[in-house]
């Protein structure tokens, strides 16, 4: 530790030598001599053998290796004529006309080389390398779905349901290694979603457009703030290769209802110009059924008993787009921009009983509601984005500016009918019905900066600034007993409009030693909003925070590495939790937000060892201030869902993941988790509340080859756990599936089964804060799937990999349903 400490030290005072350096009056450089390589097309040619040689003589000089743009340096020349000579494999050579360096020159720029193609071709030559399904990085772990059995015919939600230490809750909140404020992003573009919203995106996105799934437990400062749990990054698939190729891919699935998903991915690519898109298209159907066994306690000490029983099955039809295209203005400087979007559209139809009564089993009255929710998602978005790299030494600068409109509209019914204990009418029904459009505006600029100072210290920098408006129009109506007519509904109808605009900067340091590598790093976050919930006084907010961050990597041997990281982190409260209205779902059951929610604070440490660049295990420790915990309430004899802010939420983890092969054919993936969740609070609901659990996870992958075939298993358990007030019962499965390619592997086809033995369940209780309620709900989770994917186009060998400019960011957003 003592080491580390003077290491750290020692990298503070060198990069402040470094940039004392950098403003001080310097001698003019030796002079450099940089040049790029293309091919015919105008691709650059990277690892191309580069000599200088004298023009006089053809004396070679130095030698170098272009990079993966197709540029190549010489430092230190003398002042002369010279020529250069350029050889790759499968190219003919190539030697440039004669150009002289000055003697007062710093910098020379030479001729541009084209080479040709060899005028003898060699054969094609196929080679096969597959990524294993988990791998594990130095700052994150990441999942290879992009040719698993298991991600064909699936969405993205359920992929990110089998990613490792992921769980995913009844009401589709994302935890990771236990812990809920997930932070998730698309593409590295964030988009900070209700859980909702998140949902309807996640099941729209078809899985044969995703390339991989990154887990990133602690971000650095280059990240935006917010997640007290890390970032889950889904990176889509885009084709990288030359000419005109794409795939098209067809499916169906059976669950209890049939689903179909379809997707054309183009790309074409000439020169310096890349042009990408993608459209994709579903529709997927589902069952939900859940159970719900409460007991109300009044004031004097009487109970009633809640038996309810709801059939929720849902339906989603979906469709996105995504167009982009990268043009390369030089070697070094890259344009580029991405339109994207939905047009999505749902049906939600519930059946709802529930017996009321004395005791369980005994009916004193009862009631039946159903209703029908017909939604609406569309979403346009616009990215330009703009790279350039200002030198070979890796120096850079990108800007980012992003547009995004959201337009949500949903349309809601309600019948409820009252009946006596001998089964005849009660009174009039209670009909309602709901509108409730939402608009989401997001504007956002960013600018990121990196320079390496010396070989060993590089310097990153960024700013960015986000404006958020949502604007959440609930209009209700009530059915009149007597004109029975739909007549406004004042107790129900609210608009909230919500501003809220970040102004954040950044900085990280990184430092390089022999067996030990160091990054400090701040970000500063300026966050203004204001909450109006149309005739109230509106709630204004305005605070600034530092969020630092340290990491330090050391090598121990060839085999041993260890890290240590820690982050600060913020989690802000949600649009539709800052809502204070109430949102009735029937006549004993509704939401309300919180107006006065705060924002959430989380400290998190992790200590990780990797033997062999394969096994990691990880040591984790977070504290959470003002926790935002989803709370269940009784009030009377009704029950509502709210947000509030509980003392403090106390994690530890243990993770380990490893791949192993068995035989050439036999290998596989382990990843268990063990964690504590520990939640306390003073104040909540009037009494003191002290509560939390250790509780396992694991998950194993197993992958058989033979003949062509390609076989997997996947299993996974978690165990009982406490999160906040609720006990959460244990829930395990069992996936399966099996794919074959033809056709030289142009044709692929992929048959799974998810949870074969129709066992993975959502169940969950509560016995706190006056509560006592149980919850059973089956999902449709056991779906066979049948998907065919085609390839055509040009499918040679790519020179390399084409990169687009700067990181998509996409703002925060958390409209209200």
């Amino acid at each position: 530790m003592k080491t580390i400490i003077h290491n750290i030290f020692y990298t503070l005072l060198l990069v402040a030598i470094s940039c004392g350096v950098s403003f001080a009056q310097q001698a003019p450089p030796a002079a450099k001599v940089s040049g790029a390589l293309l091919n015919e097309q105008g691709k650059p040619l990277d690892y191309a053998t580069v000599s200088l040689l004298r023009a006089s003589d053809s004396t070679v000089v130095k030698g170098a290796l272009s990079n993966d743009a197709g540029v190549y340096v010489f430092t230190n020349i003398k002042a002369g004529n010279y020529i250069i000579k350029a050889s790759v494999v499968g190219y003919q050579k190539a030697v440039s006309k004669s150009f002289a360096v000055p003697a007062n020159a710093s910098q020379v720029t030479a001729p541009a080389l084209n080479l040709r193609t060899g005028s003898t071709e060699l054969k094609a030559v196929t080679i096969t390398a597959t990524k294993p399904l988990i791998e594990r990085k130095i700052d994150r772990t990441v999942m290879n779905v992009e040719n698993s059995v298991l991600a064909a015919g699936n969405t993205a939600m359920e992929i990110l349901e089998r990613a490792p230490g992921v769980t995913v809750d009844k009401d589709d909140n994302i935890s990771l290694k236990g812990k809920q404020g997930v932070t998730v992003m698309i593409n590295d573009k964030l988009t900070y979603l209700t859980a909702a919203q998140l949902a309807t995106l996640l099941r729209s996105t078809d899985g044969s457009t995703i390339k991989s799934i990154e887990i990133i437990t602690n971000p650095s400062a280059k990240y935006d703030a917010a997640g007290n749990s890390g970032i889950i990054n889904i990176k889509l698939k885009k084709n990288t290769q030359s000419g005109t190729n794409g795939s098209i891919t067809v499916g169906g699935a059976k669950g209890q209802y049939w689903r179909d998903n379809s997707s054309l991915n183009l790309n074409h690519k000439q020169g310096n110009l890349n042009v990408f898109t993608s459209l994709s298209r579903g529709d997927n159907k589902r069952g939900h059924d859940l159970r719900l066994n409460r007991v109300v306690t009044d004031s004097l000490g009487n109970k009633t008993y809640f038996n309810q029983r709801s059939l929720m099955p849902g339906s989603n039809h979906y469709n996105n787009y995504r167009l982009g295209a990268d043009y390369d203005l030089t070697p070094k400087h890259t344009i580029g921009f991405v339109v994207s979007g939905y047009s999505n559209s749902g049906t939600d139809n519930n059946d709802t009983k529930t017996i009321i009564g004395k005791q369980f089993g005994v009916a004193d009255s009862s009631l039946h509601t159903t209703s029908v929710i017909k939604q609406t998602y569309k979403n346009f978005a616009l990215n330009l984005n703009d790279k350039i790299k200002i030198d070979t030494s890796g120096q850079e600068i990108s800007f980012d500016l992003d547009y995004s409109k959201f337009k949500n509209n949903s349309n809601a019914f309600y019948y409820t009918n009252y009946f006596k204990e001998d089964g005849t009418q009660q009174h009039f029904p209670l009909n309602l019905s709901n509108q409730t459009p939402s608009n989401i505006t997001i504007y956002t600029g960013k600018v990121d900066y990196a320079k390496p100072i010396t070989k060993t210290i590089k310097l990153e920098a960024g700013a960015k600034f986000s404006s958020v408006k949502t604007d959440n129009d609930l209009r209700a109506q009530k059915q009149d007993s007597v004109t029975m007519a739909y007549l406004n509904d004042t107790t129900r109808t609210n608009r909230f409009i919500y501003n809220e605009k970040i102004s954040a900067a950044y900085i990280n340091l990184n430092k390089q030693f022999k067996k030990t590598s160091v990054q400090i790093g701040l970000r500063a976050e300026q966050t203004r909003s204001t909450g109006n919930l149309i005739g109230f006084t509106p709630v204004k907010r305005s605070y600034l925070n530092f969020f630092p961050s340290v990491f330090v990597n050391q090598t121990l041997s060839d085999k041993h590495e260890m890290s240590f990281s820690y982050s600060r982190r913020i989690d802000r409260p949600g649009y539709d939790d800052l809502n204070p209205f109430v949102y009735y779902l029937d006549p004993y059951t509704f939401s309300k937000g919180n107006a006065f929610l705060k924002a959430q604070y989380t400290q998190n440490f992790e200590l990780n060892y990797t033997y062999n660049k394969t096994v990691n295990v990880s040591l984790g420790y977070s504290r959470t201030s003002d926790a935002i915990t989803e709370l269940i309430l009784s009030e009377g004899n009704k029950t509502f869902q709210t947000n509030d802010n509980l003392q403090t939420q106390t994690g530890y983890n243990i993770n380990v993941n490893t791949p192993f092969t068995i035989t050439k054919w036999w290998e596989g993936n382990i990843n268990a988790t063990a964690f504590y969740l520990g939640f306390k609070s003073d104040t909540l609901a009037g009494s003191k509340f002290n509560d939390g659990q250790w509780a396992f996870q694991g998950r194993t992958t197993q992958t058989f080859k033979y003949a062509g075939f390609r076989f997997e298993v996947m299993g996974d358990y978690q165990s009982a756990l406490t999160y906040g007030i609720y006990k959460i019962r244990p829930r395990y499965s069992i996936d399966m599936g099996l794919s074959k390619s033809f056709m030289n592997k142009k044709f692929n086809v992929k048959a799974s089964c998810d949870d074969i033995f129709n066992i993975r369940r959502n169940d969950l209780s509560s016995h706190v804060i006056n509560n006592n309620f149980d919850i059973k709900q089956k999902n449709d989770t056991r779906v066979m799937r049948l998907t065919f994917t085609y390839n055509f186009g040009n499918n040679s060998i790519k020179m390399r990999e084409h990169r687009s400019g700067a990181d998509d960011e996409k703002g925060r957003v958390k409209g209200a349903n």
